[in-house]
């Protein structure tokens, strides 16, 4: 019984990807919510696993290929999910406990090192620690975890019954 393909997983996981991304620009532009550097690294996150949820499904990859998509997916939502976990983290944080705030993004890729750069926004500041935003009672970063852990169980999840039905037959 084909339950659901992997392929249509893959289309569905871009556009979801899509989506999201779509919304934080809405958000930032519309709604003139500014992303704190931990923002902006959870939609390169997204961005990582929409092209290559992309790649899936344009091309169907079976195999190793498969397992391939699969892994590069997988590190996407979890390097997302561990930098929506460190925000959702720093929003958490007793007032007194928040850290300073810091120079911005641009700034940083302007003037430091990149390896400096990337230990300065994964540490957080004031900015990350700040809720602009709630959605039934999740701020955006906790959802965006949500979404990370469902896009990387779905798709391992999917990806191993693939092998099982194609190991049957």
């Amino acid at each position: 019984m084909k339950f659901f393909s992997l392929r249509l997983w893959y289309l569905l996981a871009a556009i979801c990807c899509a989506a999201l991304l779509g919304y934080a620009l809405y958000s930032q532009h519309k709604m003139f919510l500014d992303p704190c550097p931990l923002c902006i690294f959870q939609r390169v996150a997204f961005m990582w696993i929409g092209v290559w949820a992309l790649v899936g499904a344009l091309f169907n990859p079976g195999g190793k290929w498969r397992w391939t998509v699969t892994t590069l997916m997988t590190i996407g939502a979890i390097v997302g999910g561990a930098i929506a976990w460190r925000h959702v983290w720093l929003q958490g944080l007793p007032l007194d406990q928040v850290p300073e705030c810091g120079p911005g993004l641009a700034y940083m890729m302007d003037t430091l090192p990149f390896w400096n750069v990337l230990k300065t926004v994964l540490e957080g500041d004031g900015a990350c620690a700040e809720v602009q935003w709630q959605f039934l009672g999740l701020s955006m970063p906790a959802w965006t975890l949500v979404w990370f852990i469902g896009l990387g169980l779905v798709t391992i999840f999917l990806t191993i019954r693939q092998a099982r039905v194609e190991g049957r037959t």
